[in-house]
């Protein structure tokens, strides 16, 4: 059993590479690709617990049209599909930057430089939302300025 804070803390925004083994201990290569694709089945039937941060939204639908928005994530493209459908949030993004665009996921950068790339903005124009751990050091890491938003406790 894992706790809320525990998972925002070890968990959100970090590969299940990293936390998994912290979890459970000592887990073979072949145990954690097992239990991630697992996960990726499950993940469908538990869209249903997920919230929305309304807060978070408000803002976007009020910048979007001024602003270029993207999302930049190193989350499957299959699952940021799931959950922006799930919201009927897609629209508000102009951009999608997901696990398959990188060769490398947060804490690296990349995530959030291959979408200025893709706006055709610099650092200096570009505001990060992020509500992990390892996004804020993504985020700190890519020059851009950036604000954390919280979750729900």
């Amino acid at each position: 059993k894992i706790d809320y804070k525990y998972y925002c803390e070890y968990c959100n925004g970090n590969s299940y590479k990293d936390f998994i083994p912290k979890i459970l201990g000592t887990v073979s290569k072949e145990s954690l690709e097992a239990i991630h694709k697992r996960k990726m089945e499950l993940y469908p039937s538990f869209l249903g617990k997920a919230r929305m941060n309304e807060g978070l939204f408000s803002l976007i639908r009020t910048i979007r049209g001024s602003w270029t928005v993207a999302l930049a994530t190193t989350a499957s493209r299959n699952n940021v599909l799931d959950i922006l459908g799930r919201f009927s949030v897609r629209d508000c993004f102009d951009i999608l930057v997901t696990k398959e665009d990188v060769a490398r996921v947060k804490p690296d950068p990349e995530c959030f430089l291959r979408a200025m790339e893709k706006a055709g903005v610099s650092r200096e124009d570009t505001l990060i939302f992020e509500d992990s751990e390892t996004g804020l050091l993504a985020a700190k890491a890519s020059g851009a300025d950036y604000l954390r938003v919280y979750g729900y406790s």
